[in-house]
């Protein structure tokens, strides 16, 4: 099943989550069904039910910090799990672009992913200094942006709520 982007009440994005639980918020009249899958139905013994795709929650929820956390897998999931060295998707680690020997910092602006063989050619010194060129250089993602660009789902019912990348680019 997909995934369905859930809103708080003042339409700004706040997680994903499953279709079940999207429908079970909906069905308990905790959220409003917002978009739904033109496609795509929910089917009991005898009722049929719309699939959601966006749906809006009826409280508003405070969240004092909605960051994305820094985590091996999230870093991955950032550079497209490849290496951003020579683009391979085997035997990926991570990278501090300025060595932490040297001062380098784990950071989003200071870790990249990169191959074992990459790394190891890379050694202690900084790209340029090893010859090596990144795809991209490491980023902080926001927290729409991840949803957006990293989630590895996104519905075009979706985008109006978070954006499109050309707005956020600007």
């Amino acid at each position: 099943m997909g995934k369905v982007l859930v809103l708080n009440q003042d339409y700004s994005a706040l997680s994903v989550c499953t279709v079940p639980k999207a429908f079970l918020l909906v069905y308990l009249n905790k959220a409003e069904l917002l978009a739904e899958s033109p496609t795509h139905f929910l089917r009991t013994v005898r009722d049929e039910y719309p699939m959601p795709i966006v749906i809006r929650l009826n409280r508003y929820i405070h969240l004092p910090y909605r960051g994305v956390v820094m985590t091996r897998h999230n870093i991955f999931k950032r550079d497209g799990n490849r290496c951003q060295y020579c683009g391979t998707h085997d035997h990926l680690t991570l990278d501090h672009v300025m060595p932490k020997s040297r001062g380098g910092k784990t950071t989003w602006d200071n870790l990249a992913t990169a191959c074992k063989r990459c790394n190891s050619k890379k050694g202690d010194y900084t790209p340029e200094e090893a010859g090596m060129h990144l795809r991209q250089r490491p980023f902080r993602p926001s927290f729409l942006m991840f949803i957006r660009d990293f989630s590895g789902f996104t519905d075009a019912e979706w985008l109006p709520y978070l954006g499109s990348k050309e707005r956020a680019a600007n």
